[in-house]
């Protein structure tokens, strides 16, 4: 797989001047709603882009929305800006970062926020089978111990894909995984210098099919490698146009 564009483009964008603190703060904010907005609506929040930035901008309710899809927002929002947090430590990635942004993620469930779930689940249409509720903390263990070798010689790009995709097949908690997940990927891609991806409520299909590919025989992680590419691309480019 060729990664020579996007290593082309991401040393483009870090021979540019820096964004000052503004814009920065601005650029992440766009970012951080419309991510705000696909991610939720990925699982099934109904909120639209618009309510979204106005309940996270400006603390509108918004009528005849559920307080749990506003509490979904905001969840996202503070996992969001945590995960700048994390990535700006630059430690490897642990089981402890994983759940305290899952717990801002579920914020709206106290009882289940960064705890592991108790109970077998199934995704209907889904090709494979969950992790078993007591295989799970042995399972995500490994899974953080070999995600160190499978940086080594690959492109970040490729790990983060693989790490995601065995992440989400692992499904340790009762909800949230998708978000967090998404968010972890995000996280693992600005520890290496790029910027985190917008998977758009659109390309769902897509993006599930990505699963069905791993999952299958064929074990395929090249979709979702070369979905997070394009998504990649996209966003450096909308840098380098706002500092050209």
């Amino acid at each position: 797989m060729d990664f020579t564009r996007i290593d082309k483009l991401k040393n483009k964008l870090k021979s540019l001047r820096p964004l000052n603190e503004t814009e920065l703060k601005r650029l992440r904010e766009e970012f951080m709603i419309e991510n705000t907005y696909n991610s939720n609506a990925i699982e099934g929040n109904t909120l639209t882009l618009r309510e979204t930035a106005l309940i996270l901008q400006h603390g509108i309710t918004i009528e005849g929305k559920h307080i749990r899809e506003h509490l979904e927002a905001i969840g996202h929002k503070d996992a969001f800006y945590y995960m700048i947090e994390l990535a700006d430590a630059e430690h490897p990635l642990t089981e402890r970062d994983i759940k305290e942004l899952h717990s801002l993620v579920l914020m709206h469930d106290a009882k289940n926020k960064g705890i592991y779930r108790t109970v077998e689940v199934a995704i209907v249409g889904a090709v494979h089978d969950l992790t078993l509720p007591y295989l799970i903390q042995e399972q995500l263990e490994a899974l953080l111990s070999e995600y160190e070798d499978m940086k080594r010689g690959r492109h970040v790009i490729e790990a983060v894909a693989e790490f995601h995709l065995r992440f989400e097949g692992i499904h340790p908690f009762i909800d949230g995984n998708g978000r967090t997940g998404r968010l972890i990927m995000n996280l693992e891609l600005m520890k290496e210098g790029l910027l985190p991806v917008n998977i758009k409520f659109t390309d769902r299909k897509k993006y599930y099919d990505c699963f069905d590919s791993c999952y299958s025989e064929v074990r395929a992680t090249e979709p979702l490698t070369q979905m997070i590419i394009a998504y990649e691309e996209e966003e450096i480019l909308r840098y380098i146009k706002k500092l050209s």
